[in-house]
């Protein structure tokens, strides 16, 4: 029973007494109730049984001693008459059957008419001898009793046998209905008991706090064993102020007697403070007091929030050790946050100087009160330091607490002496400390009379830290003390050793980055035209402005670019780019770009046809970067390619993901032409489109990259047309209009490239041309050179006539021979003298050596002899053969002031 009781109290969580004492009585209860019912059904079981034998006998008798029954047995078909008597005697008596049947135990009646006839099944040897039959059987429904009683006449004579029968559960049914009654019975007492049981287990329970015997015998073991065993004191003081209760480590910390308990605290002897302390009763929280030798943190709450009780508790904590400790931690807490504001304030910008001047200012006065940083003067260039001049350096930064200390300015160079801990730290590597600079152990051989100046301004000990990264020594950081009377120490050297080495790696990456900016810089400069070619088609300004180096962690330089360039027949084309990215491979990609722009403008290709031979250039020179991981592919490339023609003043123009160019009429309107956007460079396959625009003598076209309109602050849209309000002004000249551009759109250190091409249009008027078309006959021939002559000996050009002559000869033959019209001629008076021949057919000539059999094949060859340049160039109607002949400087025209240009002065 203990262990039931115990698994019922685990698994329905009774803890208390008043829950054992109820579940104790409800198994009681049940029990009791349980065996109430057997006892009564086994008692029924045996009063039915009987109840079954008297009742079986009581109907058969009856039913045999009817004269009815008698009648009827005599009579020659009995049943007739018994049948419906024994079924109304069998539902009256509630018996199951009532059978009559023949001395033989032939039935005569029956329940089931279909066993009229039959033999009964049953003992009837005694009944036949006028005994009575009483027998116990079990039948389909159950155990059941059956009588048989015999028939008889007046004189004893058995003439029939009446049987009646019926089960046992029938007959106890009456005894179960009165089980419900015993367990409506067995509900009344358990709710009785479980009432009274609630109410004891709520007095319980406010009385225990809701604790059972075995958890409060546990708490009061732990509560003694915690108090007596942990490191801390526990004091308890009732609201008289005398102490209740005092653990041993609390007997320990403040040496109170064994005896104290219920003494008032005034009689403790303790010490004056902890006694104040605990008299107070005040909250606190570690509050550190002094107990003779110890620092004892001393927390203290009032139990007011338990009514009835009063007072207060106090809890004691040795931290004698854990101050020494503490001390020592804020140290290093001290130190580290020194170190990571370091990482944070010093190396914010690629700019060597600038580093070493943060490292100053950060190290006063957190570390030293005056910092000085000597550098290699190679490394201030970006170039490695150099051993041969290993203690030669120049003082880059110096900070301190007052401005007049007696040390080096910055800027000069400075040759340390091998005996001062500069020259030393510098040449071995190892930070060196002064702790007594009053003692003069050597390094005052530097300059003695400083050295005494700064012994007497108050500075007394410094530390010479080399500046190492990557295995390299790039200077000399010194840190000074003056103000504060405590000498560098050993200590302090670990501090400065990694205060130094965080500034060495940021100082070696900004020599890195001013190395690679140097040398961007150089190849950028080298790559761009230096000397913009002459020709009589434009007035050309531009503008180059590199991105700030180093800001903001981007910049240097980058890969924007331009060009102008001389196309024959006095055309020029213009050109601008721009490469994503910065450093050496941006620059190394715009002079690939801008030589493969020259190489293909040789071959005098429509704008939109260039762009696309240049696509298909970036698409091959990317797939063969695909093998080197480290490469970067060049898509992101644009560029913006125009043609302009002095003579027919059409610009033709294509670009490959570039910004719109700008239009500036004479009359100061400037808008954007609607040149179709292509993709840029290196998608591959895609077509580019041209805009053909007619400008107006004097106009100038502004070509520039986005680094001239990009800004954080707007949108691309917005600068495009800042750009365009601040060139739409009448009457500029190119130069101007680039002034104007640049002081409305670039801030003072730009974050990306600019490149800026302004090209004002001009005109070559009719007496600089003309033109003649010829019939395909071979006599014209000699109407075009005569016409050729004529002119120019108009322009004064008698001594290139006979070359022209030659020239026009052979050109105009081979068109009227294999060419299909129309023939036409076109002379040009440029810098030089252009001949251009054009015909219907698409076929180049081409140029051969004739042997000396051949009877032609020698005309392109004089031609090329003669001429000093010569080509072909395609147009939509078929080809223009064309060469040039250089004039001498007395031949060439005067070059006219362009349209726009201000009144001479």
């Amino acid at each position: 029973m203990h262990q039931l009781i115990g698994r019922m109290r685990y698994r329905r969580g009774l803890p208390t007494v008043a829950g054992q004492v109820f579940l104790l009585q409800a198994i009681l209860i049940l029990a009791l109730a349980a065996a109430a019912v057997a006892a009564l059904m086994f008692q029924y079981r045996g009063d039915a049984e009987r109840e079954a034998r008297s009742r079986s006998l009581a109907v058969a008798s009856a039913v045999a001693a009817s004269p009815t029954v008698r009648q009827a047995l005599s009579r020659a078909n009995p049943t007739v008459v018994l049948q419906p008597q024994a079924e109304e005697t069998r539902r009256r008596t509630a018996v199951d059957f009532v059978v009559v049947m023949s001395p033989t135990g032939i039935r005569y009646t029956h329940p089931n008419p279909a066993q009229i006839g039959r033999r009964y099944i049953g003992n009837i040897a005694a009944a036949q001898h006028g005994g009575t039959v009483t027998e116990r059987t079990a039948g389909t429904l159950g155990p059941s009793v059956r009588t048989v009683v015999p028939v008889t006449t007046s004189d004893g004579r058995v003439i029939g046998l009446v049987s009646a029968g019926i089960t046992v559960k029938q007959v106890s049914l009456a005894a179960e209905r009165q089980v419900p009654l015993v367990l409506a019975a067995t509900g009344v007492v358990l709710s009785a008991a479980t009432g009274g049981t609630a109410l004891i287990s709520r007095r319980l329970r406010r009385q225990t706090h809701g604790l059972g015997p075995t958890q409060m015998t546990r708490m009061y073991e732990h509560h003694d064993a915690v108090l007596h065993s942990v490191r801390e004191g526990v004091l308890i003081v009732d609201s008289h102020r005398r102490l209740l209760l005092a653990n041993d480590e609390a007997r320990r910390l403040l040496g109170l007697r064994a005896d104290g308990d219920g003494r008032p605290v005034t009689d403790l002897g303790l010490e004056p403070k902890a006694e104040q302390l605990l008299l107070s009763g005040r909250a606190t929280t570690d509050e550190v007091i002094e107990v003779g030798d110890r620092l004892v943190a001393v927390s203290q709450r009032p139990m007011a929030q338990q009514p009835g009780l009063g007072g207060w508790v106090a809890t004691l904590r040795d931290t004698t050790e854990l101050s020494s400790l503490m001390g020592r931690v804020e140290v290093v807490q001290e130190r580290l946050t020194l170190l990571y504001d370091a990482g944070i304030r010093i190396g914010t910008t690629l700019d060597v100087t600038r580093t070493a001047q943060e490292l100053a200012a950060f190290a006063v006065p957190r570390f030293a009160d005056y910092v000085t940083v000597d550098l290699v003067d190679t490394v201030l260039r970006g170039d490695e330091p150099s051993p041969l001049r290993a203690a030669e350096l120049r003082r880059v930064a110096v900070d301190g607490i007052r401005k007049d200390a007696p040390l080096y300015p910055p800027g000069g160079l400075i040759h340390f002496d091998p005996s001062t801990p500069q020259a030393s730290g510098f040449g071995s590597g190892q930070i060196v400390l002064e702790a007594d600079l009053a003692a003069f152990s050597g390094w005052q051989a530097q300059e003695p009379d400083r050295a005494r100046r700064l012994v007497a301004y108050g500075i007394h000990s410094m530390i010479a830290a080399p500046l190492r990264a990557r295995g390299v020594i790039l200077g000399v950081a010194t840190f000074w003390r003056s103000k504060e009377p405590t000498p560098f120490s050993q200590e302090d050297l670990s501090l400065a050793e990694e205060l130094v080495a965080r500034a060495a790696v940021s100082i070696e990456n900004a020599r890195r980055f001013t190395r690679e900016h140097t040398t961007a810089v150089t190849l950028q400069r080298s790559l761009l035209p230096h000397a913009l070619p002459e020709q009589s088609a434009i007035d050309v300004a531009h503008r180059y402005l590199p991105a700030e180096a180093g800001l903001g962690g981007v910049g240097g330089v980058g890969g924007d670019w331009f060009d102008v360039i001389p196309l024959p027949g006095a055309r020029v084309a213009i050109v601008v780019g721009d490469v994503v990215g910065h450093g050496l491979h941006a620059a190394a990609t715009m002079g690939q770009l801008r030589t493969a722009v020259h190489n293909f403008s040789t071959l005098d290709l429509p704008p939109d046809e260039l762009l696309c031979h240049l696509d298909e250039l970036v698409t091959r020179i990317d797939q063969d970067r695909d093998g080197d991981s480290e490469a970067p592919t060049l898509t992101g490339a644009t560029c913006l390619y125009a043609i302009y023609d002095p003579i027919s003043r059409l610009c033709t123009m294509a670009r490959a993901g570039h910004l719109e160019p700008i239009i500036v009429r004479p009359d100061g309107h400037a808008d954007l032409p609607g040149v179709p956007a292509g993709p840029p460079l290196g998608l591959g396959g895609l077509p580019y489109e041209k805009k053909e625009i007619l400008l107006p003598v004097g106009s100038s076209i502004v070509l520039y990259t986005d680094g001239l309109i990009e800004d954080r602050q707007r949108d691309i849209d917005q600068g495009i047309e800042l750009l365009r309000r601040a060139v739409a002004h009448p009457g500029q000249t190119p130069d101007q209009v680039c002034r104007a551009a640049m002081d409305a759109m670039v801030p003072v250190a730009p974050r990306d490239d600019v490149a800026l091409l302004v090209a004002g249009t001009r005109l070559l008027d009719g007496n600089r041309t003309a033109s003649w078309d010829v019939p395909s006959d071979p006599s014209a021939v000699a109407d075009v050179r005569a016409a050729a002559a004529r002119l120019l000996d108009d322009w004064d050009m008698k001594e290139e006539a006979f070359t022209l002559e030659l020239i026009l000869s052979e050109l105009v033959t081979n068109a009227i021979r294999y060419a299909t019209g129309p023939i036409g001629v076109r002379l040009i008076r440029d810098r030089s003298l252009i001949c251009e021949v054009s015909d219907g057919s698409s076929v180049s000539p081409h140029l051969r050596r004739a042997t000396t059999m051949d009877e032609g094949g020698r005309g392109l060859f004089l031609v090329a002899q003669f001429a000093d340049r010569w080509g072909t160039r395609y147009t939509s109607g078929g080809k223009v053969i064309w060469t040039e002949q250089q004039l001498s400087a007395t031949d060439q025209p005067t070059e006219p002031a362009p349209p726009n240009a201000p009144p001479p002065t």
